[in-house]
């Protein structure tokens, strides 16, 4: 057997346990996603062995987690970030500085030297929008105000965590420097800056910009060639690739084209995108978990990547409401792919051993799957509580009055007829 066709028979396996797995969770009424990601887990190394990941495999979902957060974007307004940008400032900053504080104390109290403490509490900063992104849009809760801040906050947490990641990958190869992580964060705004604000004034301007060129009957093709240099672009200047795909979708979704692209675009994420998830599946590893304290230390790590993020985002958004901060704590917890290419990147550079990778991919993974079931009450809960706050705001009800008890009920209709 040839390599391509290996490659194929990958593709075609990995492929098929996802959406065998996303069609007994849809039936069941439960998050798509962690029947994709558990169809990776069946498909891969840890159980049937048939999916492997390597470079071909992962440049499926690099794809795959691109288009998804294009889609993203396209369905994100800047105007309506914007409105939530403080807050969605506040979520990102805390939301990484309680999880790179508790990872770094961690490490300290086992006995871990500077390299190892740094990786570990990077690779519980970052958080994966894709994951949680992909539930909303399931529960039309993206564009809410919750769903909002989670996508602005995310996009601040990568880019804190890409820094955090570069003084870890300094100090492992012994040339830290402060002006290079100076220069990375002057680089990073400058990026976003003025691809989002020149970018959608262009858009704005001239809004069928996709569908000028002669060999763009439709937007797709222009908008896929935004999509991947941005994207590539974003790599090159060492953020994350999801993170100019964001922004494209974005830029694009200014277009007077922006619901026939997202038309055309959907098919081809449709099949991409259970790539990602069934990847990261295939990332556990079970072995590496086999013994007593190797799983000790993954719950003791997982527990701290849980109450770190949720409590830290939590008290960012706060001035929401409860029930809001709730929902955006929770939508920040999966570390997903972030973390483990953390890990990965702290392994190839002797900076931590196979256990504590093992470890740290565990924890991305369960972070990852025990989300999405819990979002579905956050997002109603948020909605409910939203709707009745508004209508506190609006006024009492005519017909309606507050018993002694402070309930408020509606009074019985008058009855009919003569007086």
């Amino acid at each position: 057997m040839d390599h391509i066709t290996e490659i194929l028979i990958q593709l075609f396996a990995i492929l098929v346990a996802a959406k065998i797995g996303n069609e007994i969770f849809r039936r069941l009424g439960q998050p798509t996603v962690v029947g994709e990601i558990l169809g990776g887990v069946i498909a891969g190394p840890a159980v049937f062995g048939v999916y492997e990941v390597n470079a071909e495999t992962e440049l499926f979902a690099e794809i795959g987690v691109v288009l998804l957060l294009f889609q993203v974007g396209l369905e994100t307004r800047l105007h309506e970030l914007l409105r939530v940008g403080r807050t969605a400032l506040m979520v990102g900053i805390l939301g990484v500085a309680l999880p790179f504080a508790g990872g770094f104390a961690a490490a300290e109290l086992a006995g871990g030297d500077l390299t190892l403490a740094i990786f570990l509490a990077a690779a519980l900063t970052a958080t994966s929008v894709g994951i949680t992104s992909n539930v909303l849009r399931d529960l039309g809760a993206l564009t809410s105000r919750g769903g909002r801040i989670i996508l602005g906050a995310a996009v601040i947490d990568d880019v804190l965590a890409i820094m955090i990641l570069s003084v870890a990958s300094g100090v492992a190869a012994g040339s830290f420097e402060v002006v290079n992580i100076l220069s990375l964060l002057v680089v990073a705004i400058l990026f976003i800056g003025v691809v989002v604000i020149g970018g959608t004034r262009i858009l704005r301007r001239r809004r069928s910009i996709l569908t000028d060129p002669e060999f763009a009957e439709t937007p797709f093709l222009p908008g896929m060639i935004v999509m991947l240099g941005l994207a590539a672009l974003a790599s090159l200047i060492g953020l994350a690739a999801i993170i100019g795909a964001f922004l494209a979708g974005m830029v694009v979704g200014e277009s007077s084209e922006r619901h026939a692209l997202e038309s055309e675009v959907a098919p081809v994420a449709a099949f991409f995108t259970p790539f990602f998830f069934g990847f990261i599946g295939a990332q556990v590893d079970i072995a590496g978990l086999a013994n007593f304290d190797a799983l000790m230390l993954l719950i003791g790590i997982t527990a701290l990547a849980v109450a770190t993020k949720f409590v830290g985002a939590f008290i960012g958004a706060i001035g929401q409401g409860r029930a809001r901060a709730a929902l955006v704590g929770w939508g920040m917890v999966p570390r997903g792919e972030v973390g483990i290419v953390v890990a990965g990147l702290g392994l190839s550079t002797g900076a931590i051993e196979g256990e504590i990778y093992s470890v740290v991919v565990g924890m991305a993974i369960i972070t990852t799957l025990i989300v999405p079931p819990f979002l579905p009450a956050l997002v109603r809960r948020a909605t409910t509580n939203s709707e009745m706050e508004e209508a506190a705001a609006a006024g009492p009800t005519p017909g309606v009055e507050d018993d002694d008890d402070g309930v408020r009920n509606v009074d019985d209709e008058p009855e009919s007829g003569p007086s």
